[in-house]
Parts: C-alpha cells; structure tokens; sequence
C-alpha cells in the first residue's frame, strides 16, 4: 500500500516516510484540516462549559507551564502573539527544543492545530494561527492559568441563562 494512503486509512506513518518527498493527496489534505476545525470547535465548547482557570488540558499542565516560563521568560500570556516573530528561524529555533521535549510524553505533539493569536477573541479567520498541537498547550496552559480564557465561560453562561 502507497505510504500516503496507509496514513490517510488511519494507519500509522511508516518508518521510511519522507515528507519532504510526499505527495499531496487531496483526500488527506481534507481529512487533516477536518480534525483541526473538529479540535478548535471542541476545544472552544470545553470553554464554554468549563472555566478556563480550572481546566487541565494535559497530565502534565504544571510541567509545561513551568517549562514555557523558564524557556521564555518574557513570555506574556495575555499578549497578542507576533506570528511572523514566532514562526521566524529564531522563533523556530527556540521553538523546536521546548517541543520535542515532549516527543515521547504527549501524544500528536506535532499534530498541526489553530491557536488563537490573543486570547481575547474568539477564533476568526485573521486571529488564527496554525501552529503545532505543543504550542498550543503551551500557550493555552498559560493563557488559562492567568484566568485569560475566563470571559468565554461567562459569556456563554450569560447567553444560556437568557
């Protein structure tokens, strides 16, 4: 079986599987931007009914946290992220180490997912960045520790009580 559809079958990525010589099935494609809108649409319902300050995301929330802040120390959660900045080969390269600390201890740490570049809006097509699922955490562990994802509960308890 051709490597591609091997993987778009659900199968797992053979060991000789080069991206970088892969071609692009359509099917694939698909399949991968539909579980990317399913995780953002899940992920945002879980803050509708959770508040974001006492959500865990991973068994491993506090060693992340931890992690972000001491890799970046200036990191500001509440902050708009500079895309450009972050996906930059320095941005990449301070990047790349605090993900693949993860490799073997989260699941689909690299699986592609949308983050919200501030976590005062909701997710729009010009405030959403593409980033892989270890960012994500990262940044929404923090952005939820410092209570930033709160208001999403509130409002929609608000609008259901209506």
């Amino acid at each position: 079986m051709d490597p591609m559809e091997q993987m778009a079958s659900g199968g797992p990525v053979p060991k000789d599987f080069n991206a970088e010589q892969a071609e692009n099935m359509e099917d694939v494609e698909k399949q991968f931007a539909v579980k990317v809108v399913q995780h953002m649409g899940t992920y945002w319902s879980i803050l509708e009914k959770v508040k974001g300050s006492s959500l865990r995301l991973t068994k491993m929330d506090q060693d992340i946290y931890d992690h972000l802040m001491e890799t970046f120390p200036d990191f500001d959660p509440a902050a708009t992220i500079n895309e450009d900045e972050m996906k930059s080969k320095a941005g990449k390269d301070k990047w790349r180490p605090f993900m693949m600390a993860y490799e073997k201890k989260i699941e689909d740490f690299n699986f592609g997912t949308m983050l919200r570049n501030s976590p005062k809006v909701e997710y729009e097509e010009d405030n959403t960045i593409f980033v892989p699922r270890m960012q994500f955490y990262a940044i929404e562990i923090a952005r939820n520790r410092h209570g930033l994802n709160d208001w999403i509960y509130e409002k929609a308890q608000k609008e259901s009580s209506k």
